[in-house]
């Protein structure tokens, strides 16, 4: 098809007349997307609270285990008594 062949169907498509939607598929569409709208709210509030776990975990750990913190030298013993 060249250029002009195109633009002439493309025209017809264009200027024909408005594809009929059938008259169940309105229900059905608005079903789907509920429970899409459902789901990803469902999703997103796990996301979240996997996230609050997690963090709150991290915290807990760092708390008791005291990463920042030098372990004492075990290697040598204490200097005491001078």
């Amino acid at each position: 098809m060249n250029r002009t062949q195109r633009e002439a169907a493309v025209r017809g498509i264009m200027d024909g007349a408005q594809p009929q939607v059938p008259p169940d598929l309105y229900t059905d569409v608005v079903r789907r997307g509920g429970r899409m709208v459902r789901r990803r709210t469902v999703a997103r509030r796990l996301m979240w609270l996997v996230l609050f776990a997690a963090s709150v975990a991290f915290v807990v750990w760092a708390l008791t285990a005291r990463p920042w913190v030098e372990p004492p030298s075990e290697t040598t013993p204490p200097l005491t008594g001078w």
